[in-house]
């Protein structure tokens, strides 16, 4: 196992991972599971990414937030990620809500989820922790951040990213100064403020927190006795901090990990339907900006044991192939085409089938002579043989669920209601 870079300071630090958010904007993809257990990018789950950093960072002990549906996601963190040993005080710890307040309460804000841990938290005496959010896509050294945290001397560092400006409003927006100190922050602004002499782009928060321990301890302490406090770190802390002159910023091209100076630097919020495909979509590019095949910074995983993907048939209109895709293990290709897709895990494709720019999830069954562009399948669906999907925008948009960008999320729910209705899924061809 590589295991990074083993910094002093990383050694000293504990990462706690905010994984208890439903992601409703995922749609139904979240009807039965937390947003960090969505799969993503083939065989992995979104939740990967972020802890894959923090071991490849040598950050060796991390805490799992968790809340909404969670059933899921711990069952994935207990068969993928029992490989740290407690013996040399490492490990992945499993934080669910607990009502551990007098007032019985969920996790009422991500500020009030490191609280309701905080004897916990203290028991493992860290110097510096680092606040995750689990459910973005890209990869970072955090013990360079840390190292960048020390240096500046702020008891708070902020990771941020440009983002164009009219996205900007999903996102927490920062100004800073020439020292990168943050001298204002907005969680979610109507009308985000661009950056100074780029009219077009905004600095946005990454939900990537690093903090002196016993300093986060008291604001911590502080927010939890203020009754109109929503809890929350974007919301109520880091602007209170930053009105005090206690937040600096750190630039995500300081410690994005990269196979080449080149690259860009690649960081995705797979919040939306439309966010989620097109991520998964810039995995099937020729050279990915996200690379997963560098070895020297893996993206750890449960992966069940299957057979390698089968591709059969090499009749002319009946030949299994798949050009520009990600194919997992446990797929059979039987005599269809698969064209800019990524299929999971146990994915079935039968013949005369034409997939393209589509993301198939683990143990889905396309039946013969059907035909999806730019659909998302969730995990299980069985497409009837000869349905069409992603070809009439009205009949979609009544069928299944259509992003505002046209994408089309089809779930067994929603098959099983025209199944109810005696209803065909789709036209045949």
């Amino acid at each position: 196992m590589n295991n990074g870079a083993q910094h002093g300071a990383a050694r000293r630090t504990i990462a706690l991972v905010l994984a208890g958010g439903r992601g409703s904007r995922l749609q139904a993809l979240t009807e039965h599971c937390a947003k960090p257990a969505v799969p993503f990018g083939g065989k992995f789950r979104i939740i990967d990414f972020v802890l894959s950093n923090c071991v490849n960072s040598g950050i060796h002990r991390v805490g799992v937030l968790t809340q909404y549906k969670s059933h899921s996601l711990l069952r994935h963190l207990q068969h993928g990620w029992s490989f740290l040993r407690n013996e040399v005080n490492e490990f992945i710890d499993l934080l669910p809500a607990q009502q551990q307040k007098a007032d019985e309460s969920w996790y009422l804000g991500t500020a009030d989820a490191v609280y309701q841990n905080l004897d916990i938290v203290r028991g493992h005496d860290p110097e510096y922790i680092v606040v995750l959010a689990g459910d973005h896509v890209y990869k970072m050294n955090y013990a360079t951040m840390v190292e960048d945290h020390i240096a500046q001397g702020a008891p708070c560092t902020v990771a941020c990213i440009e983002v164009p400006l009219e996205d900007a409003c999903a996102f927490g927006v920062m100004t800073i100064d020439a020292d990168r100190k943050v001298t204002r922050f907005q969680e979610k602004p109507v009308q985000p403020e661009a950056m100074p002499g780029r009219p077009q782009m905004a600095l946005a928060s990454m939900g990537v927190y690093v903090f002196n321990a016993k300093y986060l301890f008291a604001i911590l302490e502080a927010d939890a006795k203020v009754t109109s406090s929503s809890h929350d770190f974007g919301k109520n802390l880091i602007p209170a901090m930053v009105n005090r002159g206690e937040v600096v910023a750190h630039p995500f091209n300081l410690s994005c990990v990269k196979t080449s100076a080149e690259a860009q630097s690649y960081w995705r919020d797979v919040g939306t339907v439309d966010a989620y495909w097109a991520s998964n979509m810039d995995l099937t590019a020729v050279t990915p900006a996200l690379d997963l095949y560098d070895s020297e910074w893996p993206i750890w995983t449960y992966q069940p044991t299957v057979p390698p993907a089968k591709f059969i048939f090499n009749d002319d209109g009946r030949r299994g192939m798949a050009v520009d895709s990600v194919v997992a293990g446990g797929c059979i290709v039987s005599g269809a085409h698969i064209l800019n897709s990524v299929l999971f895990t146990n994915v079935q494709v039968h013949s005369y089938s034409m997939v393209e720019h589509s993301v198939v999830l683990p143990d889905a069954y396309i039946g013969r002579h059907c035909r999806l562009r730019k659909v998302v399948v969730d995990e299980g669906c069985r497409i009837p043989a000869h349905t069409t999907i992603g070809y009439d925008a009205q009949e979609d948009a009544r069928r299944f669920y259509r992003s505002p960008e046209g994408v089309v999320l089809v779930t067994s729910a929603m098959l099983q209601a025209l199944e109810s209705a005696k209803e065909p899924a789709g036209q045949p061809t």
